[in-house]
């Protein structure tokens, strides 16, 4: 599980890992979403700033 920050000081929001590589992951959701072109995310003790690449119904492709 990671959790992301859509804006800043916002609450976090859970979803599923499915693909992880050095310039980006692929993320899942329970029910599509609609994110922001940039937001920070969080895994373990990493935090990223990321950026929307592509969406597909409940998955979304992030770039770092």
């Amino acid at each position: 599980m990671v959790k992301l920050q859509l804006e800043p000081k916002g609450p976090l929001i859970e979803c599923r890992l499915v693909d992880y590589s050095a310039g980006g992951v692929c993320l899942e959701f329970s029910k599509p979403v609609q994110l922001p072109e940039r937001f920070e995310m969080f895994h373990g003790n990493t935090r990223k700033r990321c950026r929307r690449v592509w969406s597909k119904g409940v998955r979304v492709g992030v770039s770092f």
